[in-house]
């Protein structure tokens, strides 16, 4: 639950309902995933400016700190050339004021590039921070949504099974195994009286054939005579 409010920000109600499809969910799991992949490409491209700008004003910084001691080192070396007499004393004084002048500037704008790199030194830390966060919840959210595809697969076809099974209870199973048994019980007897007719007709035959066998050829000879107007005193 806490990971779609923190990618979604949508409503308990809202998450109750989806969570009741479950594909629906899952879906928007991969589509707050891709999300944050291209959050974590706009903070990588943020966090490589900000560190070009750090850099350009760290390399702006150091040339500040260079002009600053060169201005310095510049006085000090007019103030010993007018004290060896080597340049006028007033001149000297002119260029020197100048130099100081140029050095305050510079120390000032010292002071502003030196915070400048302190905020930009922030701002990476903390780009750097979101990107490594950024990434180290895809990692979690990633292995989450492969555990949570499982459970969905697990679910499912335990639903489907139990369904299967709650429709079919042990009073309906008893009752067709007894409608099978009385069936294949009237199978059996029908065959059984199929056949006592079949040895019953083979039977009748063997016996009209055995009765036939039975008469006498000479007795039939006599009556076949006797119904013709012959008889023995004719013979």
């Amino acid at each position: 639950m806490n990971v779609f409010r923190r990618l979604f920000k949508i409503g308990q109600a809202e998450t109750h309902s989806a969570i009741d499809k479950l594909e629906d969910p899952i879906k928007m799991i991969e589509q707050g995933l891709r999300d944050l992949r291209e959050d974590q490409d706009k903070a990588m491209k943020a966090l490589a400016e900000v560190k070009a700008m750090k850099i350009r004003r760290k390399r702006e910084l150091a040339s500040l700190q260079t002009r600053e001691k060169d201005l310095h080192d510049k006085s000090v070396m007019l103030l010993k050339r007018a004290q060896n007499n080597e340049l006028d004393a007033n001149e000297a004084d002119a260029l020197v004021r100048e130099n100081l002048r140029l050095k305050t500037q510079t120390s000032q704008e010292i002071k502003l590039a030196t915070k400048d790199v302190e905020s930009l030194e922030n701002q990476v830390q903390s780009l750097h921070n979101n990107v490594e966060k950024i990434k180290t919840n895809i990692k979690q959210w990633e292995n989450e949504l492969r555990t949570l595809k499982a459970r969905v697969k697990v679910s499912s076809a335990t639903k489907v099974i139990n369904k299967q099974m709650t429709g079919m209870d042990s009073t309906s199973v008893i009752s067709m195994l007894e409608r099978m048994k009385d069936k294949v019980v009237q199978d059996e007897a029908l065959a059984e009286a199929y056949g006592e007719l079949a040895n019953q007709n083979v039977d009748h035959e063997a016996k009209l054939n055995k009765a036939v066998e039975d008469i006498s050829v000479d007795d039939e000879l006599e009556k076949l005579k006797k119904s013709i107007g012959m008889d023995k005193s004719n013979d």
